[in-house]
């Protein structure tokens, strides 16, 4: 083999390993926008479903008129208000479950923002799971967590394109799946109880209510989601 021969064969050979490391490298390149375009994309959805919750969390702690339906409404306004409650923390949940799943937190790379979400949501994940004295409402498991995030999931939503039920079509199936059902009759419950005193639980409601806000601040830096809101944390002056 001559000396020709040798140099083609190199340049051969340096061509097709550039190919491979442009392709890895750009084949990398396009997953990691992908996530982070998921991330931007659940985000906003997730933000408002923090932002649903939290605002729950602070009308039954300040004991303000939806607080007042869950223990004085008519009947009507009292399974309206217990339901509601339950989907707001649901739907929050299956915004978590559905990032989880698409985003894949730990291949979020060097984002800062990310990683200071991400290290959020597990300190509400803890909260959540947190016993405080004796009194367990509200108290959920990590893996109940997951399990309530992934029911909540649309069966028709795919990856990217994925969506929470809505609370019409989780009040039917609320009626109508008792496989569904049971992993909130537990919740529905708990709801009871903290509407005739709620007290015993204002340790979690508070961190969870304060948490969220933080979450928040989180994903949406400039209010461009929410104006008009300003850290409306219960128990600040």
């Amino acid at each position: 083999m001559n000396a020709l021969t040798w140099i083609s064969a190199a340049v051969a050979l340096a061509s097709a390993a550039t190919t491979a490391f442009l392709g890895y490298w750009l084949q990398r390149r396009i997953v990691a926008v992908e996530r982070l375009n998921y991330m931007d994309q659940y985000g906003a959805s997730l933000a408002w479903a923090a932002f649903d919750l939290q605002s729950r969390l602070f009308n039954i702690l300040g004991r303000t008129y939806f607080a007042l339906f869950l223990a004085e409404g008519t009947k009507d306004d009292t399974e309206l208000a217990r339901r509601s409650t339950v989907f707001v923390i649901a739907e929050y949940l299956g915004w978590v479950e559905i990032l989880r799943r698409d985003v894949q937190f730990l291949d979020l790379g060097r984002s800062g923002p990310n990683r200071r979400v991400i290290t959020q949501l597990s300190q509400i994940g803890q909260t959540f799971h947190k016993s405080f004295a004796q009194h367990d409402e509200l108290r959920l498991f990590r893996i109940q967590q997951r399990a309530i995030g992934s029911v909540m999931i649309h069966p028709d939503s795919e990856p990217g394109r994925r969506r929470c039920l809505d609370y019409p079509e989780f009040c039917r199936r609320l009626d109508s799946d008792a496989r569904f059902g049971v992993w909130f009759s537990k919740l529905l419950q708990d709801v009871d109880v903290i509407a005739a005193d709620i007290t015993a639980c204002e340790p979690r409601l508070q961190s969870l209510q304060r948490q969220l806000v933080e979450l928040i601040d989180l994903l949406d830096p400039d209010a461009v989601r929410f104006p008009q809101f300003h850290r409306k944390v219960y128990g600040d002056r």
